[in-house]
């Protein structure tokens, strides 16, 4: 059962997101529990960004949708951890722009963390932009179950659909990589740092939302880069598990297919506008 007594932020770091923070933001707001904040935090947008959010400010008045600004550095890890740093609740959720939160969320957030030993917990994800998501959400649940076996002691989170207690982000905030370079999956880092205290991470097939599969865009070279990402921060810690590679090639094997089914999708997307 939920446990209402827990508070619950969601962190939404953002830079040039209009075309998917309206949706993100409707969704954050639409749930059966609501949020105790919705904190947006955009790191130098030069669109739209900031005219969107206001707009909801003023269309949801009283609601918890909070607007900040991080423009002291480019990039995303300064501009979550000062919106993680800004929260005030006891669970702090933290999502990406293009997120887009399953009605029950918060919800199953608080589910979640009514076990005191639970220090962060992720959950699966639904890609509203490919075909068969009904099927695409199944697979992507039971992918992310196996690899929690697979990868043993090291239960890794996902940045587009994570929660953690403010209490445990106050102890490993000093220790988190920074990544001036944005080399690294800041995600597996905060995972990495959490096993090393021995946290536990828990893992809810009902804590979903839904994110687009954009990434699925990028060019071969670009998607290993990406997927590389592993690599570096395994690197950065000098670990040398060959179980916690298992995700590294899982994503480059479905490459080929996810690119040809995100291929025919925007086809017809682009017919049907025709």
């Amino acid at each position: 059962m939920p446990n209402p007594r827990l508070s619950v932020s969601i962190v939404i770091p953002a830079w040039n997101e209009e075309d998917t923070i309206r949706a993100c933001l409707l969704a954050a707001l639409d749930q059966t529990v609501p949020a105790s904040e919705i904190i947006v935090v955009d790191n130098k947008s030069t669109d739209a960004t900031a005219a969107i959010v206001a707009g909801l400010q003023a269309a949801h008045p009283g609601s918890p949708l909070i607007y900040l600004v991080q423009d002291a550095v480019q990039g995303l890890i300064p501009t979550r951890n000062f919106g993680l740093d800004s929260a005030r609740s006891e669970i702090v959720g933290r999502i990406d722009a293009d997120s887009v939160l399953e009605p029950t969320w918060v919800a199953e957030v608080q589910k979640a963390f009514a076990d005191p030993e639970v220090a962060a917990c992720t959950g699966p994800v639904i890609y509203y932009d490919m075909p068969l998501r009904r099927f695409g959400a199944i697979a992507d649940d039971a992918i992310r179950r196996a690899m929690i076996v697979i990868t043993q002691d090291y239960h890794l989170l996902f940045g587009s659909n994570m929660a953690i207690r403010a209490t445990v982000w106050a102890a490993i905030r000093s220790e988190v990589c920074l990544d001036t370079e944005d080399e690294f999956h800041e995600d597996v880092d905060i995972s990495i740092h959490l096993h090393e205290r021995g946290l536990k991470v828990a893992y809810s097939s009902d804590m979903v939302t839904g994110m687009s599969a954009r990434r699925i865009d990028d060019s071969p070279r670009e998607y290993y880069n990406y997927v590389m990402r592993f690599e570096r921060t395994y690197q950065k810690h000098k670990i040398r598990s060959i179980a916690l590679r298992a995700p590294m090639a899982i994503l480059m094997s479905a490459y080929p297919a996810l690119k040809a089914m995100r291929r025919n999708e925007l086809r017809k997307a682009a017919n049907a506008e025709d």
